[in-house]
């Protein structure tokens, strides 16, 4: 027993690197089948590195022969933030309440707000786009893909920012009150400077919701050069082929932003996921 207790830790990190490997395995293959040619995608057995550096499925991306990429990365980014916009603003004030005041039905307004998280993308498809043709938003617009990726990024945020707002001490709200403040001016000037690293994470998930949206892009964007930049793989889906190494070139290159904003905000990141999973 003395000496598993003494190996726990070098267990742990072995158990730990084993599992990062799984993670990470399918994004290597990525990168690695986007450097390969067809031929020796389709080889066996399968090489772990490309014998030839195959960049013609790069070159294709940024020439635009097949598809706009830079108008894509455009549409994308307008689509992403305007939803993390909407959601944000609508869910820090959301989980506050939720967080710092007893109401009746609170318990079951956050079972609601889970029981959303559970409802695929596709059954709510029809009643959006019932809803967005009603009002006038079906068409060459950005706003009915904005507001659909909201949808998904409010519930996600305002369950994360309560467990956040939840891990805050009352003590500094009954000493704003004490110093002459009111609800609202505490929860501006004193509660959210401090959950600031909780709103950077729930922003940046409502950010990579739209961002790796499709179905919603696809559907309620009638105009293909507003279409987002997930939209493009299908230039590469044949009905009898499918060009693998152009198609992992392209979710190769399409994951770039993502992968410099988790690098830029990986502190706020690590911070808010921490502080938000010590209290429910």
């Amino acid at each position: 027993m003395r000496m598993l207790h003494k190996h726990a830790p070098w267990l742990l990190s072995l158990v730990g690197i084993v599992i990062v490997a799984m993670f990470l395995f399918p994004l290597y293959w990525l990168i690695v089948t986007s450097f390969k040619s067809e031929a020796e995608i389709f080889q066996s057995p399968q090489s772990w590195f490309p014998h030839t550096l195959y960049i013609k499925s790069y070159t294709e991306q940024l020439s635009g022969s097949s598809f706009d990429i830079m108008a894509g990365f455009r549409n994308s980014l307008f689509i992403s933030v305007g939803s993390l916009i909407i959601s944000t603003l609508l869910s820090i004030p959301a989980a506050y309440g939720v967080a710092r005041f007893r109401f009746p039905g609170r318990h079951m307004f956050v079972l609601l707000f889970l029981v959303t998280q559970m409802l695929p993308a596709s059954l709510l498809l029809t009643p959006l786009f019932i809803l967005f043709k009603q009002i006038g938003l079906i068409g060459p617009s950005y706003w009915s893909t904005i507001l659909a990726n909201a949808t998904a990024g409010i519930p996600f945020s305002v369950i994360m920012l309560r467990t956040y707002f939840a891990t805050l001490p009352k003590e500094l709200e009954e000493s704003a009150k004490i110093d002459g403040c009111n609800t609202f001016t505490t929860f501006l000037r004193i509660m959210l400077p401090i959950a600031v690293p909780g709103v950077v994470v729930a922003a940046v998930f409502s950010f990579l919701f739209a961002w790796g949206d499709l179905i919603y892009g696809m559907t309620f964007i009638s105009k293909e050069q507003l279409r987002p930049i997930t939209a493009g793989i299908y230039n590469f889906l044949g009905f009898q082929s499918t060009s693998w190494n152009n198609t992992m070139a392209f979710g190769t290159v399409s994951m770039i932003p993502v992968a410099l904003l988790f690098i830029f905000v990986q502190r706020y990141i690590v911070s808010g996921l921490t502080n938000g999973a010590v209290k429910g």
